[in-house]
């Protein structure tokens, strides 16, 4: 499998990839909750999110009678050239919008973006519709709204982990509203898009708490809106795919690759030597690089640069 997708592998400096190689060495992996008691103790043990500054404001998305918070960063230094809707990672179990807050002020300046942010109900006390149902309520209040509150309609969508996948379910479902052409682009690290555990790549995670917790209860869970993998990929936005060659979920991401390709989308694949799951997070010259690969193919899309 390492010789087949070898030449997907991100150029980088080679002192970028032993650092990368040097810190996951001396670094114990994590793992997720393995039932309701060790998710709430992780939830309990995760410190307050850092205020940005200036901080995020505070906002309430409607779109019809769907409700649902998002917080917005708008730049200083001028009129936002677009928007990105950011989805939060955290196995659909996990953490908040306000978390993103510092990156997102950072997206906001340097590339002169306005963000937003979801707070989507979390699983197991919300679990699937709920989140997606919450990011398709904050996409369709932005398609309204870009215009008359940030002077601009040129849109983009962007996630990690469980917010690629809820990315990419919001995409489809506004494709099949005939709403997805307003968006430039898509930036996806490290998605889960087969969470029914037919194909080899969902297998690996077939064990994980968060499947049971966000879709457990769903008989067949290669719906498109759960296991986007599985759906009708046409007529999409340009993705940009962003994975680690170690990620438990590289081959779930190689797959989606190829799927979006064959159905006509433009499609970038980038997977990032010694890298695992999260890597964008960590402190790593190679995190570094790979966050400035995915901004600047953000910007061009966003610009049309």
């Amino acid at each position: 499998m390492r010789f087949a997708w070898q030449a997907l592998l991100a150029e980088v400096p080679g002192e970028q990839a032993a650092e990368a190689r040097e810190f996951y060495a001396a670094r114990t992996p994590g793992r997720g909750p393995a039932g309701r008691a060790e998710l709430d103790a992780a939830r309990a043990a995760l410190p307050a999110p850092r205020a940005a500054d200036p901080p995020a404001d505070e906002v309430t998305a409607v779109a019809g009678e769907s409700r649902v918070p998002v917080r917005v960063l708008t730049p200083t230094g001028g009129p936002p050239r677009g928007v990105l809707l950011d989805i939060h990672g955290g196995g659909f179990y996990l953490d908040c919008a306000a978390r993103s807050d510092e990156r997102n002020r950072a997206l906001a300046e340097q590339l002169r973006l306005a963000v937003v942010s979801v707070d989507y109900r979390l699983a197991p006390e919300h679990p699937w519709p709920a989140a997606p149902d919450d990011c398709a309520t904050a996409a369709r209040w932005l398609l309204a709204e870009a215009g008359p509150r940030f002077g601009t309609n040129r849109l983009a969508i962007g996630g990690s982990s469980a917010g690629a996948t809820l990315a990419l379910t919001t995409l489809l479902r506004l494709r099949d509203a005939g709403a997805a052409g307003r968006f430039a682009g898509a930036v996806l690290h490290f998605g889960a898009y087969d969470l029914s555990a037919r194909t080899p790549a969902g297998r690996r995670i077939a064990d994980e708490y968060f499947l049971r917790a966000y879709a457990g209860h769903v008989p067949d869970r290669t719906l498109p809106d759960i296991s986007p993998l599985y759906g009708d990929l046409h007529g999409l936005p340009p993705t940009l795919l962003t994975v680690g060659a170690e990620d438990v979920l590289l081959e779930d991401n190689l797959a989606l690759a190829a799927r979006l390709s064959a159905a006509g989308n433009d499609t970038d694949l980038r997977v990032y030597p010694e890298a695992p799951h999260g890597f964008t997070a960590h402190p790593t010259s190679l995190a570094r690089t790979a966050l400035a690969a995915a901004d600047a193919w953000l910007l061009e899309r966003i610009t049309g640069a």
